[in-house]
């Protein structure tokens, strides 16, 4: 339903709701209309019809989710912003916390008309994939807000970052990495009696690093055979 969330970030609770609205009756009457319509091929509805909602899922609210999946809404502009520079390793961000390693992706954001050879055509209009570089760090100063503003909060969701930045950023296991951050920030923000922005950035790496699973067991070695630095082959292996 591309283009009709554009004013869910800054909406009221109640526009919220009929933007929610409005996408469950545009999919299920895409669904409808795919297995149902008589414009469809035959071959398409026949598929369509042979599915239907789980039996098992939602039974209380007509099998129907009960919340509208939010890619991405409003995000802070903090301390620090990630950007495409730092995806693609133009630049490096201090304070590292974390690792991303996902695709730079946005998905269409209109549908226009166009005219190509004298007939009007619908495009959808966009869509961006940038992949091919290597996981990169995260600042931990993208989590926190600008001190000025607040000092006792971390954000490690709705991160500061530019859209395409955070097209890449937005995996779960990303946002797994950055909450155990946050946590541990917070942690120590506490046990210093200091703001979020002036915690001990290389005491926080430390911890991360020695202590990933936080319950004091040693972190997991990699052993890569690619690492020409540390690997040596032995014998004709595969």
């Amino acid at each position: 339903m591309i283009g009709m969330n554009y004013d869910y970030p800054e909406g009221s609770y109640e526009r919220r709701a009929e933007i929610e609205a409005d996408h469950e009756s545009y999919i299920r009457g895409l669904l409808y209309f795919l297995s149902h319509d008589p414009g469809v091929t035959p071959d398409i509805r026949a598929e369509m019809s042979s599915w239907g909602w789980a039996k098992d899922e939602f039974t209380d609210n007509n099998y129907f989710p009960y919340k509208l999946y939010i890619r991405e809404a409003r995000r802070m502009i903090g301390e620090y912003v990630m950007t495409e520079h730092h995806c693609l390793g133009d630049s490096i961000a201090p304070g590292a916390i974390g690792m991303a390693a996902y695709t730079m992706d946005s998905h269409n954001c209109q549908r226009v008309v166009v005219h190509e050879n004298g007939k009007a055509m619908v495009r959808n209009e966009g869509d961006v994939q940038v992949g091919g570089f290597p996981p990169y760090p995260i600042a931990y100063h993208a989590l926190t807000p600008k001190q000025e503003e607040c000092t006792n909060l971390l954000v490690p969701v709705c991160l500061s970052a530019s859209h395409i930045a955070y097209g890449s950023i937005r995996m779960e296991p990303v946002f797994m990495v950055l909450a155990q951050t946050a946590a541990v920030a917070a942690s120590m923000a506490i046990d210093q009696r200091s703001s979020v922005q002036e915690i001990d950035i290389p005491k926080l790496q430390k911890k991360l690093e020695e202590d990933p699973y936080l319950d004091g067991t040693l972190p997991d070695i990699l052993s890569d055979n690619e690492d020409e630095g540390r690997a040596i082959i032995n014998g004709n292996w595969e």
